[in-house]
């Protein structure tokens, strides 16, 4: 027999049918000889619903500091909700389960409330209990400090969590999930999108950070970092009247020396949570860029793309950088507090950019990737502000307005829509 983790998003736990419907897909495992381990979501809209009840008790006094902690309380319940909820639905179908609370495995993390990462997560009782042949349903998103209060992943956490109880229990991992896999680009934008049969650990970290929603971030790093195969399937599929699942399908997330012939590039994305943030007429002093972004790494404003070109005065340059839209302002009243100290002339802040990427570890042995880039671009007639580039991608910044068209030339420069 062998152990597997299985993941159900909130979409999949939206009501009881579909709690049902996840219940079947877990008890054909079972069926199938497998000790397995579920990993739920809350269901869908619940967080978000939690959240605004947190908001609804009023911001504290002054001189009163923020109650994370009880916040983690309230939006991890509904966690605890559907965990319950498929646990007694595998029960009445005869198979036997409990639920499993982030604190009773224990799913170790630090204290950090709302957005703890996971420290550790020991396997011993969890796998005692599958290999007695029960299943245990564990409720993504939470966790417990060394202290032994609630903590919570923050958003996309259950991912994060199915990945760290794989790795504890040694074993791989089925994320099931409103999409039937991880797709060359996003479906809606362009039709000819085709499903990737296996994708490397890097590239799929790449896209996620980069746009692509399939996976959250710190799932794939946890993944490739602790090796655990990762696989994304569709929640909406059923077994037959026997109770027999389907063969899988889905896309594999597996090491890069697994993919027998490795594309040049996997993968189309875009972002519109961007925003460019330029200071017109910075001192070109040697200290100037670090000064700039020692204020914004000490207010946690993470920056993603960096450019610098000579400003029309002399002595002077204009610097660009990039950050998430959601810190755009933030970054921005932080420069302009500092504008006497950092010596600018200007500062301007535009949100309506978007960020287009392509992906693929092939770039490291190809020449010509940036060149087909740019042409297609050009093609179509549209301009980049900025550039960033990895090992396996290349980023440009455009205007938010030539995203989709971007996308579109892009798939079809790299043959994405023959994969």
């Amino acid at each position: 027999m062998t152990r597997l983790v299985m993941k159900f998003g909130g979409t999949s736990m939206g009501d009881l049918d579909r709690i049902r419907r996840a219940a079947r897909l877990v008890a054909a495992e079972v069926r199938a000889g497998r000790q397995v381990a579920v990993v739920v979501s809350a269901m869908a809209g619940k967080t978000n619903e939690l959240v605004a009840w947190t908001d609804g008790a009023g911001r504290p006094a002054a001189d009163i500091p923020l109650s994370d902690d009880e916040y983690d309380v309230v939006v991890a319940s509904g966690e605890q909700v559907t965990s319950g909820l498929l646990a007694l639905t595998l029960r009445n179908m005869g198979v036997p389960a409990r639920s499993w609370m982030g604190w009773q495995i224990p799913i170790l993390t630090d204290d950090a409330h709302g957005r703890a990462r996971i420290e550790d997560v020991p396997g011993e009782v969890l796998g005692a209990a599958v290999d007695a042949g029960e299943v245990a349903v564990v409720p993504g998103f939470q966790g417990v400090s060394r202290d032994g209060r609630i903590t919570t992943l923050g958003r996309g956490g259950s991912d994060t969590s199915a990945v760290a109880v794989a790795a504890a229990l040694a074993c791989p991992c089925d994320i099931y999930t409103d999409v039937d896999g991880v797709y060359t680009t996003d479906p809606r934008v362009e039709s000819r999108a085709r499903r990737l049969e296996k994708i490397s650990y890097e590239e799929m970290l790449e896209m996620a950070s980069l746009g692509a929603k399939v996976l959250q971030t710190r799932s794939v790093e946890l993944a490739m970092a602790k090796r655990v195969p990762v696989r994304v399937l569709s929640s909406f599929i059923e077994p037959d009247e026997n109770g027999v699942l389907p063969a899988k399908s889905g896309t594999l997330i597996c090491d890069e020396e697994e993919i027998v012939e490795k594309r040049i590039v996997s993968g189309v994305t875009m972002s519109r949570d961007e925003a460019r943030i330029t200071l017109l007429g910075l001192s070109d002093r040697t200290e100037s860029p670090a000064e700039v972004f020692t204020l914004l790494a000490e207010a946690g404003v993470n920056v993603d793309m960096i450019v610098q070109s000579q400003a029309r005065t002399e002595g002077a340059v204009n610097l660009t950088f990039t950050t998430g839209r959601r810190d755009a302002q933030r970054a921005a009243e932080l420069m302009r507090g500092a504008q006497g100290a950092l010596a600018f002339e200007q500062l301007r802040v535009d949100e309506d950019v978007a960020k287009v990427s392509v992906v693929g570890v092939g770039m490291r042995s190809h020449a010509g990737v940036a060149q087909t880039m740019f042409r297609a671009l050009a093609d179509k007639g549209v301009k980049f502000q900025a550039i960033s580039t990895s090992e396996i991608k290349i980023s440009v910044l455009i205007d938010a307005a030539y995203a989709e068209l971007a996308v579109r030339a892009l798939h079809s420069a790299y043959g994405l829509d023959a994969v």
